[in-house]
């Protein structure tokens, strides 16, 4: 039988990854174009306004509308974003939304927790599923014909600014000016859905791996305070904290003062004093990792061991009638080796950051763990009727 590596293998579009990868072998060219001072000043110059493209452009206004501006700066912050030849503004946009929707559960594109670093840093653009835009996640923006048209053709604006490095600087601008910038700002951005995920701090719940890391929050003019976005995701100002740099919105910030982009969107009070209450998907998905802190499998055994005679059966039976119900006569009992509620609460209180949600994100846990354990009861209790019990547990041993 074929691992599963390999089959993921299979998915990857190994043709469509080489012009990535030539991009790449490309810098090393500079052994024999040598490194101008004119070639580095452009190197510097177009990693900051294509990164400002990319975090302010890409990410905080076409996939999260965090502020307004005219159709024609949206079309000039779409075109300088595309020139970094992270394939179109509406590719980025919907797989971006897809994203936030499914934040590290296995639906989400790139999660390092499902489908490990490297393919949440640079794989996942290779994977045959992710080849297409779902435009129906971006109907707002696909109805703007010179959004489409960047949308075919996606390496148009990466081509002109190719030339034109060459025609500035020569060879040495353009290895050194726009190779050397475009993989700066690829790697730079690819660290946000892979490092952003496994290291750095948390200040919120946000019921995914979302992290607060300063030194990406330099290198990518604020995107690093990852956790704050996640915890709320249409601000324009992504440094929440006085001290927590973000240079995205204060280019932002002058650009509104100047009637460039106006109405952007910032924290409401309650969520910069994280006393905001979570919302459903949010108290879920924590329960859930909160609740996987437990195995259902060994508990229930561990009843099952623990219980015999008249008492197991009682509770087979009623399991029994109860249907997919199970977790709600758990609840009502004093069973051995249940874990109690204060347990799931201090298990939480070391697993996430402080909210105001935290009983609820618990009840909802330890309903999950019941039903858990009830679902794997359960069928022993239909299979009682044909078999004693001692044989069933033995069998579970």
């Amino acid at each position: 039988m074929r691992s599963a590596a390999a089959h993921a293998g299979d998915d990857i579009m190994y043709p469509s990854a080489i012009p990535f990868v030539l991009v790449h072998l490309g810098c090393m060219a500079v052994v024999w174009t040598g490194v101008s001072w004119s070639a580095i000043v452009l190197c510097a110059a177009l990693y900051l306004v294509r990164m400002f493209a990319v975090v302010a452009g890409y990410h905080r206004y076409f996939s999260h509308r965090a502020f307004a501006t005219s159709r024609a700066f949206q079309f000039m912050l779409a075109v300088v974003a595309q020139s970094t030849a992270q394939k179109s503004v509406l590719w980025w946009a919907a797989k971006h939304r897809h994203h936030h929707l499914h934040s590290d559960t296995e639906q989400d594109v790139h999660s390092p927790r499902h489908k490990g670093f490297l393919y949440s840093h640079v794989g996942w653009i290779f994977d045959r599923k992710h080849d297409q835009a779902d435009l129906s996640k971006v109907a707002d923006l696909a109805r703007w014909p010179e959004l489409t048209w960047l949308h075919r053709m996606e390496l148009v604006p990466a081509a002109v600014l190719a030339a034109l490095c060459f025609a500035i600087a020569g060879w040495s601008g353009l290895v050194v000016g726009f190779l050397w910038s475009t993989v700066l700002v690829y790697h730079a951005t690819f660290c946000i859905n892979s490092l952003a995920h496994v290291r750095g701090s948390t200040r919120y719940v946000t019921g995914d791996d979302s992290r607060n890391n300063w030194l990406l929050a330099l290198l990518t003019l604020g995107e690093g305070w990852h956790n704050n976005h996640h915890a709320y995701q249409s601000s324009a100002r992504q440094g929440f904290r006085w001290w927590e740099i973000d240079l995205a919105y204060y280019g932002l910030k002058a650009l509104s003062w100047v009637g460039v982009i106006w109405d952007l969107k910032t924290p409401p009070e309650r969520v910069l004093r994280n006393e905001q209450r979570l919302g459903a998907r949010i108290v879920d998905r924590a329960a859930e990792q909160l609740a996987a802190h437990f195995n259902p499998e060994r508990i229930a055994q561990a009843i099952m061991a623990a219980m015999h005679g008249p008492a197991l059966s009682s509770l087979e039976e009623r399991l029994a009638r109860t249907g997919g119900r199970a977790g709600d006569v758990l609840a009502s009992l004093h069973l051995p080796h249940l874990p109690s509620r204060d347990e799931f609460l201090a298990q939480a209180r070391a697993m996430f950051a402080r909210t105001i949600s935290l009983d609820e994100i618990v009840d909802r846990a330890y309903e999950l763990l019941l039903a858990s354990v009830g679902a794997r009861l359960a069928p022993v209790a239909v299979a009682s009727n044909r078999a004693p019990a001692s044989r069933l547990v033995a069998a579970t041993r």
